[in-house]
């Protein structure tokens, strides 16, 4: 797209399906740059990532040539079929239904990449779901609090 200029900033966040910590400990490295070659053949720019063994967080630069969901999309099936491949899990890995995905301007770029790599230590004091509201309050973003955290229901992080 020529002429065109861009600066987004996407702090993208999704869980396993039904919650279940099956990202293991010792395979967070290998699964982290797997999901990093995904974006990065895509064209896109991975500024920070990680994961606790329930959820995963990742901050990219996204241009304007791919949506956010068509990115997300990649991103799960291919690293669920990159766990599965792997067998680091007994049974089917599958990532849930959904994802939260927020904008930032540049100037907050450098702080959410902090908050991302201090996922272990912020998750001493907050539960996941905690985390997750959080987030939707922080940006206004209307939910159904009955469904929010329901294993099956659209659009579930």
């Amino acid at each position: 797209m020529a002429n065109t200029y861009t600066q987004l900033y996407i702090h993208i966040v999704f869980a396993v399906k039904g919650r279940q910590s099956l990202i293991p400990k010792p395979h967070k490295v290998e699964l982290h740059k797997y999901i990093t070659g995904i974006i990065t053949n895509k064209k896109q720019t991975v500024i920070q990532i990680n994961s606790m063994p329930d959820h995963i967080h990742i901050l990219v630069g996204i241009a304007p040539d791919i949506a956010v969901s068509k990115l997300v999309g990649i991103i799960k099936a291919n690293s669920s079929k990159f766990i599965n491949n792997k067998g680091w899990v007994a049974g089917k890995f599958e990532w849930q239904a959904g994802f939260g995905a927020f904008s930032y301007s540049q100037s907050h770029v450098d702080e959410v990449a902090a908050y991302i790599r201090s996922q272990e230590k912020h998750h001493e004091r907050r539960t996941f779901q905690e985390e997750y509201l959080a987030f939707l309050e922080l940006f206004n973003v209307d939910y159904d609090e009955r469904y929010i955290f329901d294993v099956d229901a659209p659009g579930s992080p």
